[in-house]
């Protein structure tokens, strides 16, 4: 993964302790950095990685001024004028800062159990074929692109075509006919229990995977920590006290928008009310795209900053394998072609056989027919 994606960053003033002075920039966070850029200048003033951070807090400079602290290798960082607001950043923060700790910790026992030198020769050896496995399929998944890319457009035409005919449906629904009040009103009082019923049997569904995620919904300002549960059925999104904000079933989702590998965006479109959109924010959402990308194929949209990075995921040997199979069948379809002097050389064949049959068939006819004249009275 690339350390200089830049996951969010935010207008702010920094506390020059050289110069005793506050200069204004911008904070930016990365995957596991915290940086500190100034306007005017353009100097990188802070650059420390998450893991040296002892402790972020809330407070107030000069007993006025919010502000936000980080304490890192026993300095002391002081920001203010945070927007939106303090709140946003200090959330966002200490998330990432919290799941870089917890990593970090697997990631220590893994480099451990690496400095050991088994298998160094064995990888020495490997490399020479690795290399020229990466360049055959990287000739091969060129042609394989094109496939793809058509595959693509075929599944969001179809995509459309379901947001269509659900928005159709609603407008045939009773709830646009003017005439039919008293009967919405007796489906609106059906409605609680139906869908009490529904919530029971929901909770006892199979939970696919559960991570910790920062909620936007509508604005900025109403940031919140919460968690994204994915189902087979669909995905829920509830606060820290596992209340639930709200459910997405899987029909209900219109379109799934990945900005970063951090970062997605759930909405619903609706006729004549606004659409339902939430903005989730998360450490671990690379683990949860790709079982999305499964569960909504057709209705994921990688934008540019996260094209390149879902791109890298992709294991050189689920390339390869992928790029031989689309050759093999490019191969296969060569064969078959009708156009191809093979197969032409075998139509000449197969219809000369075939007139060389019906001469036959029709000189044995001919004498069969003289025979018969012969033989009747009435000929001669």
């Amino acid at each position: 993964m690339n350390e200089d994606i830049r996951i969010h960053s935010w207008p702010c003033s920094y506390y020059l302790d050289t110069s005793k002075q506050w200069v204004s920039g911008r904070l930016t966070l990365t995957p596991v950095a915290i940086k500190f850029t100034a306007d005017k200048t353009g100097e990188l003033l802070v650059n420390f990685h998450l893991s040296s951070i002892d402790e972020i807090k809330k407070e107030s400079s000069n007993l006025i001024f919010s502000s936000l602290t980080i304490l890192e290798k026993n300095t002391k960082h002081w920001f203010s004028s945070l927007q939106p607001n303090r709140n946003v950043v200090f959330n966002i923060l200490e998330h990432f800062w919290r799941e870089q700790l917890l990593s970090s910790q697997g990631a220590g026992a893994e480099a451990a159990a690496l400095q050991s030198t088994k298998g160094k020769e064995l990888i020495g050896l490997l490399t020479g074929s690795q290399k020229q496995l990466e360049d055959t399929a990287k000739v091969l998944h060129y042609q394989g692109e094109q496939f793809d890319n058509i595959m693509r457009g075929l599944n969001k035409i179809e995509g459309d075509m379901d947001v269509a005919d659900r928005l159709l449906t609603e407008l045939e629904s009773p709830s646009l006919w003017s005439f039919s009040s008293k009967l919405w009103k007796a489906l609106l009082e059906i409605k609680p229990k139906e869908t009490a019923t529904v919530s029971d049997s929901k909770n006892q569904e199979e939970i696919l995977i559960r991570i910790p995620v920062i909620i936007t919904h509508r604005t900025d300002s109403n940031v919140k920590p919460g968690k994204l549960t994915l189902f087979a059925s669909g995905l829920e999104i509830s606060d820290c006290n596992s209340q639930v904000i709200h459910r997405f079933e899987s029909k209900d989702v219109d379109d799934i928008r990945v900005h970063t590998p951090y970062e997605i965006s759930v909405r619903q479109r609706f006729i004549g009310k606004p659409d339902t959109s939430y903005r989730l924010l998360s450490a671990k959402m690379p683990e949860a795209i790709p079982i999305l990308e499964m569960q909504f194929s057709k209705k994921m949209q990688f934008l540019e900053d996260a094209l390149g990075i879902v791109g890298a995921q992709k294991s050189p040997q689920v390339d390869l394998g992928t790029s031989v199979w689309q050759a093999a069948t490019g191969l296969l379809g060569g064969v078959v072609q009708p156009g191809s002097p093979v197969g032409g050389r075998e139509g000449m064949d197969n219809d000369q056989v075939q007139l060389q049959k019906q001469e036959k068939i029709s000189q044995e006819e001919a004498k069969e027919l003289k025979q018969d004249i012969r033989l009747c009275p009435h000929a001669r």
